[in-house]
C-alpha cells in the first residue's frame, strides 16, 4: 500500500507544503512515487510539492488517476476524474514497491494499471458539502443519479430508481464500451460503497455485475466488494472494473497489508 498520505479539508487538496512534507517522510532515498487523483486542486498542488521535493535533491515522479468514465469535464478536473479505482493502483505498485521495484518501473506499471481501470457511480442520495452546508445536488425518494464525484458532484443522469439487475447492466454496458470485453478476458471487480449504502446490497449487487461478466464468458480472477472511497453520507456506489493486462497484478492485489480498509 501507500507509506503515505497527505489529507487536506474535507473535498479539499492538501496544500503544496503539507504533500512536500509528506514526500520528505516517505522518502527513503530511492525516490518518491506521488499518486494523484486527477482533480485540479490536486494536480497543481502535488506538481508544485514536486518541485519543491526535487530542490531538496529528492527524485519524485508521479501518476495521474482519471478511471472515471462518467464526464470528461466537471467541477474540479479537466478531463476524467481519479474515483475508486485509485485503489487498486495503490495496492499494486505498493506491493511492486515493497518487492524492490525502481521509481521508473512502479511509474510505468502505475500508467499501465491506470490505463486498464474504468469506474462509473451512482448515487441515491446526495452527501452534503461540508464547505456549503447543504448538498451539491437534490434527488427525489424515486431518483437516481447516474456518474456522480466523490466529492458530492451531480452526474450527467437523473433517472427512476430501478432494480439492482437493471443498474448493473447499465452500469457495465457502459464500463463495456470502453473495455470492449471479449471472451476469454480476465478481470477484478470492485464494488466500492459511497458511504451511506448497507454491505449486503453492496454484495447484491456484485452478483448481478458478475453474472453479466459471466455471460460475456469474462472470467472474474477477484471480486472487492466494500466502502474504499466513500463520499461522506452518500448512499450509492460505484463499479470498477480492472482487465489484466499482467496476471501477476492479482497476486499483488492479494499480498497481505497491515491497514485498516484493505481486507
Amino acid at each position: 500500500m501507500l507509506s503515505a498520505a497527505v489529507c487536506g479539508d474535507v473535498f479539499t487538496s492538501p496544500t503544496p507544503d503539507q504533500i512536500h512534507e509528506g514526500i520528505k517522510a516517505a522518502n527513503q532515498g530511492k525516490g518518491v512515487l506521488l499518486i494523484v487523483k486527477n482533480y485540479t486542486g490536486d494536480v497543481m498542488n502535488f506538481d508544485m510539492a514536486k518541485e519543491l521535493a526535487e530542490m531538496d535533491d529528492i527524485e519524485v515522479d508521479q501518476i495521474i488517476i482519471d478511471d472515471d468514465i462518467s464526464v470528461e469535464d466537471s467541477t474540479f478536473t479537466t478531463g476524467r476524474r481519479g474515483v475508486a479505482g485509485t485503489v487498486l493502483v495503490h495496492k499494486i505498485v505498493g506491493a511492486a514497491a515493497e518487492a524492490g521495484a525502481s521509481l521508473q518501473e512502479l511509474k510505468a506499471l502505475g500508467e499501465k494499471v491506470v490505463k486498464s481501470i474504468k469506474t462509473i457511480g451512482v448515487a441515491l442520495t446526495p452527501c452534503t458539502v461540508p464547505e456549503v452546508g447543504h448538498p451539491g445536488f437534490e434527488l427525489g425518494p424515486d431518483e437516481i443519479e447516474l456518474g456522480i464525484g466523490i466529492h458530492g458532484e451531480p452526474g450527467f443522469s437523473r433517472e427512476k430508481i430501478m432494480p439492482s439487475k437493471d443498474l448493473a447492466k447499465q452500469l457495465f454496458d457502459r464500463i463495456n464500451k470502453e473495455h470492449h470485453f471479449i471472451s476469454g478476458d480476465k478481470v477484478v471487480v470492485l464494488v466500492n460503497g459511497m458511504g451511506g449504502t448497507p454491505l449486503m446490497e453492496q454484495y447484491i449487487f456484485a452478483n448481478d455485475v458478475h453474472e453479466l461478466l459471466g455471460a460475456a464468458h469474462v472470467d472474474v480472477e477477484k471480486t472487492i466488494v466494500g466502502d474504499y472511497m466513500t463520499s461522506l453520507e452518500m448512499a450509492g456506489l460505484s463499479l470498477t472494473i480492472l482487465k489484466l493486462e499482467d496476471e501477476r497484478w492479482v497476486d499483488m492485489l492479494n499480498i497481505p497489508v497491515q491497514t485498516i480498509a484493505w481486507k
